[in-house]
């Protein structure tokens, strides 16, 4: 019986030996280009293996369906994704931080912008117009305009003529707007400024802010042990502000969330 119990005391010191021993991938929406991702991702990794003893490891995605397919097949164990996205892999993602950023805090909203010689002033003249979204799984670039036009009696998706921002970027929308490509572009508000340097001072304006949505979830696939995700949680919320990890991912802090914070997404998804 002794016996019997220490090979049993020993498999469960080998198996927690085995899960502390593997790698956690994390992973960042690719929103961004590689370089800036990278830059963003690599501070987190380095302290969340520090903190809690994991061998965390900084993952580059192609564009968003790669991060959502990736998720799915469980190559992400931590994730950092917008609302929508966050809704679509609940089922094996489990959000236990929002970020907060700005003015908005832990929710952000989307801005639609045109160039000032375009005629277009207020919501209900985008009807008929060709409008370039960052995509439609673009919660500031895309759904959160959906909502407000909505509210004003307009459904985007068959009222207006739309086109997707090439690679998903929010500097695309920008650069097609100002050089009059599409009558109007649909962005988060955080990046207005996002591609100044490749467009002419004064070629876009915005002329609407739209629907403020929860912030981006940071989130952990189901099937991890939960001594692991409460470590990594306790970690996250206690990133003190202006350290090196938020300042590199444009952050303030974060917050403690649940799943039901996003059931305002699955509400206008639907």
């Amino acid at each position: 019986m002794k016996k019997l119990a220490f090979l049993i005391l020993l498999l469960g010191c080998f198996q927690t030996t085995a899960v502390m021993a593997g790698e956690y991938n994390l992973s960042i929406l690719p929103r961004y280009y590689p370089d800036k991702l990278t830059a963003m991702m690599t501070p987190l990794a380095s302290y969340l293996s520090k903190q809690t003893g994991l061998a965390v490891k900084p993952l580059l995605t192609e564009n968003f369906a790669d991060y959502e397919a990736r998720i799915t097949k469980g190559n992400i164990a931590i994730g950092y994704e917008n609302p929508l996205v966050y809704v679509n892999v609940a089922k094996e993602h489990e959000v236990i931080a929002r970020a907060v950023k700005g003015k908005g805090g832990d929710k952000f909203r989307g801005i639609i912008i045109t160039r000032p010689d375009s005629g277009i002033t207020k919501i209900s003249a985008l009807k008929g117009k060709n409008i370039m979204i960052v995509g439609k799984t673009s919660a500031g670039g895309y759904l959160s305009q959906k909502l407000t036009l909505q509210e004003n009696g307009i459904d985007v998706d068959h009222d207006c003529q739309l086109s997707v921002a090439a690679d998903n970027r929010q500097e695309n929308v920008i650069i097609s707007v100002s050089i009059g490509d599409v009558d109007a572009g649909f962005i988060r508000e955080s990046a207005l400024h996002k591609a100044d340097q490749f467009i002419m001072p004064g070629s876009i304006a915005s002329i609407k802010e739209t629907a403020w949505l929860p912030n981006w979830a940071l989130s952990v696939n189901r099937n991890l042990p939960q001594d692991i995700k409460d470590a990594i949680e306790k970690a996250i919320l206690k990133l003190p502000r202006n350290s090196d990890v938020l300042q590199a991912m444009g952050l303030t802090s974060f917050v403690s969330a649940s799943d039901s914070d996003y059931d305002v997404m699955r509400k206008v998804t639907r």
